[in-house]
């Protein structure tokens, strides 16, 4: 069996801390083979019946990022008018996104036709096929973290536009749009804490 000291322990839960959503990248291109590396970890993810329903796709074409960035654009502007006018003030003025700077977008979908698995887990929770490509994307996230690299969460987007413009197949569900690159600044706290959006709060245990 692999035993894991109380020197990796400490590194890892350092990884974790520094583990954060990036949002300003510097222009630096990511190497292929490191690029690689993170998505090989990221299949090492636990998954609902062995299916490995996750699927990534880079953007690389220019039209088709644009018509993300739109979808982000259209949709932060219509997330600001939801909140009363102190708190909408606050929202305008964080940034939300590194669409233009990020080097590197990638759209993670769960392939929800993979017959990978045999339908193992899924009859009674099906939705255990998203939950595991959400795991692969913490797995990624935490693999480029450890390798200098910082990741990006979009989540204020048009699902059914990012399909389109992908040109996906219909089956697949997008579960997470990712910016990824070397980050300009870093911090071991996230940035909505820094900029007064909402404090972090102590895990809850409840015992029944």
């Amino acid at each position: 069996m692999v035993q894991f000291d109380a020197g990796f322990r400490q590194t890892l839960a350092e990884l974790f801390a520094w583990r954060r959503d990036v949002r300003r990248f510097r222009g630096d291109p990511v190497d292929e083979t490191l690029l690689r590396r993170c998505l090989d970890l990221a299949a090492l993810s636990p998954s609902v019946g062995n299916s490995q329903p996750w699927r990534f796709v880079r953007v690389t074409n220019p039209a088709r990022r644009a018509a993300v960035t739109r979808s982000f654009e259209h949709c932060n502007e219509a997330a600001a008018t939801g909140y009363a006018a102190e708190r909408r003030d606050v929202y305008i003025r964080l940034k939300l996104a590194g669409l233009h700077e990020a080097p590197v977008h990638l759209a993670v979908f769960c392939d929800e036709a993979t017959e990978s698995g045999h339908g193992l887990g899924r009859a009674t929770m099906p939705e255990m096929l998203r939950y595991s490509v959400v795991g692969a994307v913490q797995t990624f996230w935490l693999a480029a973290r450890a390798h200098g690299l910082g990741v990006g969460w979009v989540s204020i987007l048009e699902p059914e536009t990012v399909c389109t413009v992908l040109e996906v197949p219909c089956a697949w569900h997008l579960v997470a749009y990712l910016c990824v690159g070397f980050p300009v600044e870093e911090h071991t706290d996230p940035e909505l804490v820094r900029h007064g959006w909402q404090d972090r709060v102590a895990a809850a245990l409840i015992e029944r």
